[in-house]
C-alpha cells in the first residue's frame, strides 16, 4: 500500500539528518496519498540509521495505523489534524532544530528582517499560544495540533508554511513531503539569521512591506518570474 509514498516519506525523513534539523531521533515527516485519505508517517524512536521504507507507517485521518507493524510517531496526532484542516498541503515536517526552537521556546514569532525571510514566508513565522494543562493532560499531540490550527485561523498555511509552537519547536508543511522538509531547512535559516540580526543590532527594523511583498511574489504569486518553469529552483 503506497510504497512510492513510502519511499519518498522515508526519503524525507534521511534528509532531516542530511540537512543536520534532527537529533537523535527527534524530528518527523509526513505525506499525505493523493486522496487524502491515509498518511504516511516515519515510526516512533527509530533510530535513523536503520529507517527503511517499509518502516514506514500508514494511518487514517483519525490516526489508526492502516498497516505497518511499528508504532507511528508519537506526533501523528498533530499530523492528521492539520491535514484535515489544511486541505491543500500534502507533507508535513516537525523538528527540533536548534534556532527555531530557541523561537519556539522563547515564545516569540520570527520577525521579517530581509529578503532571504521573505522569499519563502510571507511575513513574521508565527509562535502559537501555549497549550493549557488540561490540553496537555488530555489529547496533548492532538491539541498540539489544534493551537496551530486556531494561530491560522485568519491566516493562509500556502504562504506562510511553518509555525512555532510555544514551548515547543517548529512545525513545516508543503506540497508533499519533501517540499516540507525544504521548507523546514529555509525556517532553520532563517532563524539563525534573524538570531544574529538581533545580536548586532537588537531594535533591527522589519523588511519593508514593500520588499516583502515583491521577493514573495516573485517567486510564489500568479506572475513568479523567479527560477524555471520547469522546477523553479534556479537563481
Amino acid at each position: 500500500m503506497l510504497e512510492q509514498l513510502k519511499v519518498e516519506v522515508c526519503q524525507a525523513n534521511l534528509d532531516l539528518v542530511g540537512h543536520g534539523l534532527v537529533t537523535l531521533t527527534w524530528g518527523n515527516a509526513s505525506g499525505i496519498s493523493n486522496d487524502r485519505e491515509r498518511v504516511v508517517i516515519k515510526p516512533s524512536g527509530v533510530s535513523y540509521d536503520d529507517m527503511k521504507p517499509e518502516h514506514m507507517v500508514v494511518v487514517d485521518l483519525d490516526g489508526n495505523v492502516v498497516e505497518g507493524d511499528l508504532r507511528p510517531s508519537s506526533d501523528t496526532p498533530s499530523h492528521v489534524l492539520l491535514y484535515r484542516n489544511f486541505e491543500k498541503i500534502g507533507g508535513i515536517t516537525h523538528t527540533h532544530s536548534s534556532h527555531a526552537s530557541m523561537f519556539a521556546q522563547a515564545r516569540v514569532g520570527i520577525k521579517c528582517f530581509g529578503t532571504t525571510h521573505a522569499d519563502h514566508f510571507f511575513g513574521p513565522v508565527p509562535i502559537t499560544r501555549p497549550l493549557t494543562r488540561q490540553e496537555v493532560e488530555i489529547a496533548y499531540e492532538a491539541n498540539t495540533g489544534q493551537v496551530i490550527v486556531e494561530r491560522f485561523a485568519e491566516m493562509d498555511p500556502l504562504e506562510m508554511p511553518a509555525v512555532l509552537v510555544a514551548g515547543h519547536g517548529p512545525f513545516a508543511w508543503g506540497k508533499n513531503a519533501s517540499d516540507s522538509v525544504k521548507n523546514a531547512v529555509a525556517l532553520e535559516a532563517v532563524a539563525e539569521m534573524a538570531i544574529g540580526t538581533m545580536s548586532i543590532r537588537r531594535d533591527a527594523p522589519a523588511l519593508e512591506s514593500y520588499v516583502l511583498q515583491k521577493h514573495y511574489q516573485r517567486k510564489h504569486g500568479a506572475d513568479a518570474y523567479y527560477g524555471q518553469e520547469t522546477n523553479g529552483d534556479s537563481s
